[in-house]
This record gives C-alpha cells, structure tokens and sequence, in this order.
C-alpha cells in the first residue's frame, strides 16, 4: 500500500476516470424509489407513516445534493420524476440554479425519466408512452436534456414494447434491468450473455434494437458494500490511531468482488449499483465510503475504480467494440423460484386495471376535446388526470402488487383526475355543440352530464321520467379516426320511448329488461360509492343504434312515445324451458350462436357470411391458491399465481338460460353459480360475440383462497401454439412448456405458461383462427390445443412473501359489514379463416380501448336541436 498516511485530514483522489486494459468498476450511486408501494406516494416522499417502512424521499434528494456540492467527482442518477417534480417545486431559485449546475456537468444524470419506472406487463402501450412524455417534458423544460437510458431495474419480465418502443424509438442508447427468469439467469451467466442486443419488434428488425444489460443478481451492491446508516457492511476504517483498521482487507474484497464480475461480463467494464430501495437518505454514509474505496482500490492498482452513470457505462461498452448475443421477443413469464412464478399479478387487482385502462381511453378523448376547444390553464383540464395515470403505471400500482390503502389513493387521485377532466368535456361539447348554432343566445350554456357508473346500469339523467315536454338529448363522441357503428345502450324508466337522429328521423331502437343481477349491483354498489340509493329504478336498457364520425359526434333525442305513434321495440324474453327444439340459435345477423337445450349449454358458432363453422364451448373453474405449507412455502399471491389444484365449475342449473332477442341485437343470460353470471350478446351488425361476465363475491369460506378462470374450447389442432399481445401492440408466439433461450425445466405447468394479455390472445390451426380480446389486462394462456384460458379475478388468504406483506383478498363495505369485490367486465369473440382475425383484432381492439364518449341533456319541446350544431366533425 506504499506510507501509511499521516494523522489527521486525508484528500481522497476521487478524480477515477476510465483506464484502457483494466477492469473499470462503474460506481453508479442510485436509489430505487417505488412511486407507491407499501406507502402511499406522497407518504413515500415526506416521509409519512414511517411505522411501515422509514423511508422519505424527500431526505435522499436533499442530501444527494448536498453530497454533490462537496465534490465534483460525485456522480448520482435519479429517476422517478414524480418524486423529482415534488421535490422541486419547493425549493428556492438559489438551489434551483446550483442543481441546474450539477445537471449541466453530469454530476446529476437523469435517467429513464418517466414519472415512474413503469410496470411491463399490465400497462397498454399509450399509457407507457403517455407517462414517459410527461417526465421528460418536464426534464427538458426545466433542464434542456433528455434522458438517455432505460432503466427499469425492478419490474418483473420485460416486454418487447419496452425495448424497442420505449427504448429505441424513445432515443435510448441502452436499457438495464436486473429481474429475469432464474433458469435463464443461470444460462446467461454460464454464457457471458448477460449484455444483449434486444430486437424488441420481428417487423422492425434492427431499426428497433437496443443495448440491454441485465445485472448479474440484483439491484443492489455486490454483498458487503451497502452503506446507508446502520448497515452491516464494514466500513472502511482508515485512520492510525482508532483500532480496527482495515484499508488492505477492503480493497481485497472489492477486487475479489469486481473480478468474480468480470468473470461473467464481457469487456473490461462492469458496472455495480451503489444502492437500492429508498438509500441515501444520508447520502454522506455512502459517499464518504465511495470516495475512500476509489482513493484506495487505484492506489493498490489491481482494478481501477469510478464514479460513474449507466449512460458513461454505455459508451464504453460501445467503444470496446465487442460481439453481442441478440435476443429477441420478450422475457415474460419471470420466476425466481421453482414454484414462484409472477403471473398472478396478471389478473390481480382486476376492478383497479379496469379503472385504469377506462380512464386511460377516457383521457384520450378529453384531450382531444380540450384541443378542439383550446386548452387553458385556469379553467378544467386534463393536467390532473394526466398526473394520476401517470403514477398509475408504477410497477407496484396498476400491476396490482401494492398494499390495499396505496390501492385507494390511486384510485382516489384517478377519480379526482376524472372529476376535472369530466368538466372539461362538458364544457368542450357545449362549446362545439354552440359554436355553430345560426341563432346562438348569449346565455346558451348546455350543461352536459355524462355518466361514469353506465357500467353498473346508473346513470340519472337517462332514468328520467320523460314527459311530452321534456326529451333527453344524447351526444356521442367517436375519439377514433374512422367512422363508427354502434350500438349505445342506455338505462330508461319507460317503456314508451322514441329515439330520433338530429335530423328528427325515428330511428330504430330496443328494450331489453335489467337483469337481477345488474340490478343487485346497481343497488349495492351506488350506495356504497355514492352514499345514497338511487332514486329512480329503471326498468329497460334503451339500446339504439348510431353512426358517428370519425373525431366527432352525433346528436339523438330520446322522447317519451305519443299515445299513438310507435316506439322502441320491446325484446321477446323466453327461457330454456319455453323451448321445444333441441337447437336455439341466437343472432340476427351473420353471426349465429347455437345452444342446445338439454344442456342449456353454447355448442356451436357459425358465421354465415364467411361460411365459418365451429364447435365451441364455454366455462368456468378455479385454481385454489396455494397457502405455502408444502415443502416449498410459496404461497399464491398478489406477485405469484401457485395454484394448488384445478376445479371446474358446474352449471349449477337452478337458474335457466333466458333467450332475449329483438331487431339490434340478442342476448344469453347466465347465472352459472350464485357468484358468477354471465351475459353474451350478438350484435346484428357485428360478428363477434360480447361476454359480459359479473364474478363475485368469490367465497373463501373453507379458507381456501380461488383464482377464477373461463376457458373457451374448440376442436381447432393448435399444436401447443398461441399468441399473447405485448402492451396491446405486436402479438407474441408462444409455445406451451418452450422458451426460445433456454432449454426449460417444467415445475409449474400452469403458472409457467401464463402470459398478460393486455388487448387479446389468439390460437389457429391449419384452417382458422380464434380470437379473444379483452378490456382490461389480464393473465392468460392456452393450456390445453384447442383452448384459451383467462383468468378473470383473484382473491388468496396468503402472502406470497415478496415484500408487499399483506394478502390480496379485495373487499367491499356496506353499512352491514364488508364483502370480497365483485367485479364486472367484458372478453370479445370471434373465430375467422386462417389469417383473417388481424383486421378485426387491431380495429375492435381500438374500438374497445377508445369507446365511444356519451354525454347526456335535457331539452324542452325541440328548441335545442333547431339551435344547435348536431354533428361535428373535424
């Protein structure tokens, strides 16, 4: 080691830079900070409710900086800009100027610079793009720079979206990460393949690839070199007179760690991550040990020591002009364990990943009203909504792996976003609706209302009782770019009832009764949201068919029917038992659905256009989770799917088949068991069929936790073959118990074949093809030919332990006491020849990610229409 210093102040030489021909160990000090986990966001950053978990990000951010300003050399990465944008607002323009500095030298690097680090799997691609926009505006408009590396350290499998969409195309040099299968790990670091080109698109090829490191174990620093307060790596003890010194026992320890890296890296240059979740709260505790290790590790000579960024890390790796291994498609499923595969956070949470995704379209169309409008600052906009999906994309947040009271205040921060961006659309559809009125009163202020509980049957202004005097004006939006038929579906109280288009033509239109189950929902659930019955009970759907523009909307009224004159067709409701065939066929246009009446079962759907006829059935089971008292303690989770056996659900046919039919469209309705019903609908004009199924509360009585699932079944030869959508773009090829990489061990032949499906999931044989397209994400996958499974909704009595701490088992409270939540969505159908399903999944998967937007007013007598725009049309 040469002299040993002398007494007193020692000037550490942090000035490490790259040396050609060593081992460069990139030093990169960064903090991995969750954007909502375990604690709310922004108890996360003033550091509220430290009984939890003692973490404040506002304490790392400020003595990162102060660290920074004690020596040039320093560097720090910082990341999730949610955190970075609170923090900034409050601090003075003098500190303001000093951090611009620190960024301007690239002591402070931004990097990934979304407003969280997003989760992979659960997302839909507009919602990647969205949030990763906001956190680099940001970057740029206060900064001038723009991030250069991806950095999405902590989610679990990684899409291809993510490589080439939001790495490529976004200008990225490079992304890392650190969770990947341990079977694929283990390979990799055999192989030195750790460092890969990532072609994340098979049409895009090399335009869209992008450097991709992923670390050898995690994100942290090698074993015995975490340094926040109170850790138990020895520091280093370098001064004479106090005991313990140590300076030649630590270096040999870094070599020895930097060395074993290098063993499974290609090039010189290995990178370690000087931190991990929620550290540098004192920055000064790892700082200080950094600077000594740099000062000593180039002194001693073996390896050479830096401070440094993933984005200098980067460059080296380019310059040493080296061989890289390409991997294409994606890293989805992840295991860390034999039995832990994280697929059941696919599904967890469903009700929160339908709010999302039904915002996430939302905002969409509210941006595009607030343009045609001109936006303004003062008044309603989308700014807070755009805030709330934004956060909402965390890993630990719309992937459903938070704890239940982070759970709400997403939810809490979504609806506040919708409030605001709910008045901008009213006042955005009266300003267009205005604007071209030939007689425009001064005071004309429509007051649109729109109806955010239309899923669960209300809406108040629809259930109105209409008088001859008094009609209700209907306005619906088509945020696409092409022109839409639809079939809108409103509650009424009347059964006499007329819809015109704004060219006071009648236009045709059907009554379907409320079912039961609609209606204990209805009930049960505006109580507990809104806090008060609903006054009106309605008795009918109204459903009416519409043809709107592309960007822009069309106008009907719906008026109480004259005595005399017609009105909407009521629909022809009959159960199995009224039948005598043995077939029912449902549909009235070229879609038919057969059922047979012994069985009351689906048995066949033919298309009579495209001449496609298959057997087809539909059903339901459930896996019972795991409860981790095996030999191997995983547990089903909100993270793991670990199911412990497999049960089919039986029709329990107290409740039969009800047929409804009329001329816009028919419908199936189920009741499968006391907690799952279903209804199918066969729209005339369209040939797919809808599955609207309500599940819930499931029962954990017998204090087994259920995992529901519906599996849709054919005779098709699919040869272990099927294809999962990758953010609800490119779809994926998956074979059952395959991995391209590697050759797979099979523990888990279930949860090890679960895929997320965020727009749908088809399977073909040599002659057709069987298309499934969902409006949420969802895990899924096809377990046996011929078959598709979704797994619909979730409920487990056991922590898997991957650090949440809390089981998923979701409830609802009434005044009597709470219940497990029930949950209400949708699955889409359609089976076409061999390689026609593509039209139809990239339209109706637009369509049903951009429905239709309906606002809702009152007029009396007709003076409305004749002194407004009825279409508008960009």
């Amino acid at each position: 080691m040469g002299e040993i210093n002398p007494v007193g102040y020692i000037d550490y030489n942090t000035t490490g830079r790259i040396v050609p021909g060593k081992v460069n160990v990139h030093l990169v000090p960064h903090s991995h900070d969750d954007v909502g986990w375990l604690k709310t966001v922004d108890q996360y950053y003033f550091g509220g409710n430290n009984s939890i978990r003692g973490a404040c990000v506002q304490n790392v951010l400020d003595s990162v900086m102060s660290a920074l300003f004690e020596d040039k050399n320093r560097k720090f990465i910082y990341v999730e800009m949610a955190f970075f944008q609170r923090w900034w607002r409050q601090q003075s323009e003098a500190m303001k100027a000093k951090v611009k500095e620190l960024v301007n030298s690239g002591q402070l690097e931004f990097i990934n610079g979304g407003m969280c680090m997003h989760d992979e799997a659960t997302p839909h691609y507009i919602d990647l793009i969205d949030q990763t926009t906001l956190g680099h505006q940001f970057i740029k408009d206060e900064f001038g720079q723009l991030p250069r590396v991806g950095w999405q350290i902590d989610p679990f499998g990684h899409s291809s979206v993510q490589a080439y969409l939001l790495g490529a195309e976004l200008g990225f040099d490079s992304l890392f990460f650190a969770r990947i299968d341990y079977q694929d790990r283990a390979k990799r670091l055999k192989e030195k393949s750790l460092e890969v080109i990532w072609q994340g698109s098979k049409s895009l090829g090399s335009t869209s690839q992008i450097f991709t490191g992923i670390f050898p174990r995690h994100y942290d620093p090698p074993d015995g070199f975490t340094f926040e307060i109170n850790d138990v790596s020895p520091p280093i003890q370098d001064d004479i007179l106090l005991f313990d010194y140590n300076v030649q026992e630590r270096v040999n320890d870094f070599v020895a760690a930097a060395l074993a890296q290098a063993n499974v890296t290609r090039t010189n240059h290995v990178m370690w991550l000087m931190g991990t979740d929620f550290r540098y709260q004192y920055a000064n505790s790892w700082f200080r040990q950094m600077d000594k290790f740099i000062h000593y590790v180039n002194k001693d000579g073996r390896v050479n020591a830096l401070y440094s960024t993933p984005s200098i890390y980067t460059d080296a790796k380019y310059a040493a002009d080296e061989q890289w291994p390409l991997k294409t498609e994606d890293f989805f499923p992840y295991a860390d364990h034999p039995n832990a595969y994280w697929t059941g956070y696919f599904t967890s949470r469903p009700a929160f990943k339908g709010y999302v995704r039904m915002l996430s379209g939302y905002y969409l169309a509210a941006r595009q009203l607030e343009f045609f409008k001109g936006r303004s600052t003062a008044g309603p906009n989308t700014n807070k909504l755009a805030d709330a999906l934004a956060i909402a994309q965390h890993h630990d947040a719309v992937s459903g792996t938070e704890r239940q009271h982070v759970a709400s205040d997403y939810a809490l921060r979504l609806s506040i976003g919708y409030m605001e961006a709910e008045r901008l659309v009213a006042s955005s559809l009266a300003f267009l609706a205005e604007s071209g009125s030939s007689i425009r009163q001064e005071n004309t202020v429509t007051n649109f209302q729109q109806c955010p509980l239309l899923n669960i049957s209300y809406c108040p202004p629809s259930e109105a009782i209409l008088s001859d005097k008094k009609s209700l004006v209907v306005v619906v939006y088509n945020p696409l770019g092409w022109k839409r038929e639809e079939v809108i579906r409103i509650p009424v109280s009347s059964e006499k009832v007329v819809v015109q288009d704004s060219s006071g033509r009648e236009i045709e239109s059907q009554l379907l009764p409320i079912s039961n189950t609609t209606f204990n929902m209805r009930n049960k659930y505006v109580k507990a949201y809104l806090g008060k019955f609903p006054r009106e009970t309605p008795r009918y759907w109204l459903a009416f068919s519409a043809s709107i523009p592309p960007l822009g909307f069309s106008t009907f009224m719906v008026s109480g029917a004259r005595q005399t004159g017609p009105s909407s067709t009521i629909s022809l409701v009959h159960t199995l038992e009224e039948v005598t065939n043995k077939t029912i066929e449902v549909g009235q246009g070229s879609l038919k659905l057969l059922y047979s009446s012994d069985e009351g079962k689906l048995t066949h759907y033919v298309n009579t256009r495209s001449l496609v006829t298959t057997a087809v059935e539909q059903s339901y089971g459930y896996y019972s989770g795991n409860d981790g008292t095996d030999k191997d303690p995983q547990a089903s989770g909100a993270y793991v799917f670990r199911p412990n056996g497999t049960f089919p659900i039986k029709s329990e046919n107290q409740v039969p088949l009800t047929f409804v039919r009329g001329p816009l469209l028919d419908e199936v309705r189920q009741q499968i068991n006391p907690w799952i019903s279903q209804i199918t609908r066969i729209y005339k004009g369209k040939e797919h069929a809808e599955v609207e199924f309500t599940i819930g509360p499931i029962p954990v009585d017998d204090g087994i936790g259920k995992e529901i699932t519906t599996q849709i079944t054919t005779t098709m030869k699919t040869n272990n073959t099927f294809y999962t959508d990758s953010n609800g773009r490119d779809f994926i090829k998956r074979i059952r118990d395959f991995r391209t990489d590697w050759d797979l061990e099979v523990n888990q032949p279930v949860a090890g074949n679960y895929y997320p499906i965020n727009l749908g999931i088809y399977m073909q044989d040599n002659s057709s093809e069987l298309s499934v397209l969902v409006d949420r994400s969802v895990g899924g996958s096809s377990l046996v030919d011929g078959q598709i499974e979704l797994m619909l909704h979730r409920r487990l009595l056991h922590d898997d332990s991957r650090g949440v701490g809390e089981v998923l088992n979701e409830t609802v409270c009434f005044l009597n006491g709470c219940e497990g939540l029930t949950i209400q969505g949708k699955y889409f159908v359609r089976i076409d020849h061999l390689g026609e399903g593509a039209k139809w999944r990239r339209t109706v998967g637009q369509e049903i990610y951009s429905p239709v937007l309906l606002a809702f007013t009152e007029q009396d007598g007709s003076n409305w229409m004749n002194s407004l725009y009825l279409h508008f049309q960009e």
